[in-house]
């Protein structure tokens, strides 16, 4: 079995003269919880449907678990659970009431079925409640219990967390780890909150006006190229001789700091030489960034 669940080849969409999605190719494997990420219009929601064949792509293919979605939509489709923007529900119906309505829809779920996936969600002992009452959250838990009906191998989520208080997008946080962790879920996430891809996602790609711009492992990513602190005396004349080297990138910050980007291999060199000078260092640091730091750098051309 391939380990490969999902994945674009030169996926393209235009309208007219606007290039929504530019020759996407993007690899999802079995087990990652994959971010995807972009500014609004960057493409995200453009790319789902297209993946889940709901808008046709000027050019490209998407395969889903080996099957490919022009050719063979009901087959690459079997296995998919999708949540693509706000999940709609009947506001006058129970939980319980609206997952087997909707599952009427699509096949059909067994009674047990839908018992089980409101207690995946965690759910259970509100599912006779008018979803009229229920929380944006529990709402929203609930649209993925609906995706969940049937018994997906991969589970495609479009900004699940959007509009949720904290409380709400911890809820969702946890329970997308169990889907992977618990149930051996694929989940492909959209997302603006990169807080919470960097603490639920080990792998990710971010988009920039239908450009993908990274694709990888978020570790990877994060510690690719580190910055360091430099706390040093005459700042001005120091920030004038570092800027003589082509191995580092610098920016200033207040009146004694300095921010470097520096390979590794070159740290000690740099202090050796600042100190020759006559300069004194009182700290050269590492400082880790975050997945927002490394996104908006990337998103913003830098």
């Amino acid at each position: 079995m391939t380990d490969v669940v999902l994945s674009t080849d030169k996926l393209t969409k235009r309208y007219k003269k606007r290039v929504a999605v530019d020759e996407l190719s993007l690899e999802v494997h079995r087990g990652d919880i994959f971010g995807f990420l972009g500014h609004n219009g960057a493409g995200k929601s453009t790319s789902i449907r297209m993946i889940l064949g709901l808008i046709r792509p000027t050019s490209g293919t998407v395969t889903l678990l080996g099957h490919d979605i022009k050719t063979e939509r009901a087959k690459a489709l079997a296995k998919i659970g999708a949540i693509v923007e706000a999940p709609a529900f009947y506001d006058n119906l129970s939980g319980w009431r609206n997952l087997k309505i909707l599952s009427e829809m699509s096949g059909g779920a067994s009674e047990s079925r839908i018992d089980e996936v409101l207690r995946i969600v965690g759910l259970i002992g509100r599912e006779d409640d008018p979803v009229g009452v229920y929380s944006h959250g529990m709402r929203q838990r609930l649209g993925i219990a609906q995706a969940l009906l049937p018994n997906p191998e991969v589970i495609i989520l479009d900004e699940p967390t959007d509009g949720l208080d904290p409380q709400g997008i911890r809820e969702v946080r946890e329970l997308i780890l169990k889907l992977r962790d618990k149930l051996g879920l694929t989940v492909f996430l959209s997302s603006h909150l990169l807080n919470e891809i960097e603490q639920i996602c080990n792998r990710v790609a971010i988009l920039r006006e239908g450009v993908m711009l990274y694709q990888g492992d978020v570790v990877t990513l994060i510690d690719e190229e580190k910055t360091y602190k430099l706390t040093i005396d005459r700042t001005d004349e120091a920030v004038e001789f570092l800027m003589q080297m082509d191995t580092l990138s610098l920016e200033r910050n207040g009146d004694h700091s300095i921010y470097l980007r520096i390979p590794d291999d070159e740290v000690s060199r740099v202090n050796e030489m600042l100190v020759k000078q006559g300069f004194q260092v009182s700290e050269l640091s590492p400082q880790r960034e975050t997945l927002e730091d490394v996104f908006i750098r990337l998103t913003e051309g830098g």
